[in-house]
């Protein structure tokens, strides 16, 4: 798959999560801080990353590089996606459907802010097993990563659009 440049999109950032880690020395606590960020156009093309800091700020500047180093392009079907399917990554598990024009975005939290950066309108989600804000993330994008539209499981089957729509 080919690497997308960050640079030439108008890319939208979200902050998922920013999750304070303390360490115990011998003079007291140190806290530092990750942050979770999803980057988008908006159109089809998403990327997540995690920046780890001492500053909350710092943090979240890292995650956006990180996020834009991991770009990928989604398959959607108009203001959907092509078909339902279940995301995985370690405990999580994030189920997508495609949703009919005007349901709008139904999604927790992690998912919403996925989805919405993609730039996905109508879709229904259900995260199941694990809430962890990470794993979910990575699930949904994981599920995301796997869809295909019709020309291209055409391509790999070597037939026509109209061959399997039917």
């Amino acid at each position: 798959m080919a690497r997308i440049d960050g640079s030439t999109l108008d890319l939208q950032e979200r902050v998922v999560t920013i999750n304070r880690v303390s360490k115990t020395v011998k003079g007291g606590r140190i806290f530092k801080f990750a942050a979770l960020v999803v980057v988008g156009d908006g159109n089809g093309i998403i990327g997540f990353g995690l920046g780890k800091s001492g500053e909350v700020p710092d943090a979240i500047r890292k995650g956006i590089e990180d996020a834009k180093k991991n770009l990928f392009k989604v398959s959607l079907k108009g203001t959907s996606i092509p078909h339902e399917v279940i995301g995985e990554f370690g405990a999580g598990r994030v189920l997508l459907k495609p949703a009919p024009e005007g349901t709008g975005v139904i999604a927790g939290g992690p998912v919403r802010a996925v989805v919405e950066t993609a730039g996905i309108k109508d879709i229904r989600t259900k995260a199941l097993r694990s809430n962890n804000p990470c794993n979910v993330v990575r699930a949904t994008i994981n599920g995301l990563k796997s869809l295909r539209n019709a020309s291209e499981v055409a391509a790999i089957r070597g037939k026509t659009v109209e061959e399997i729509i039917g």
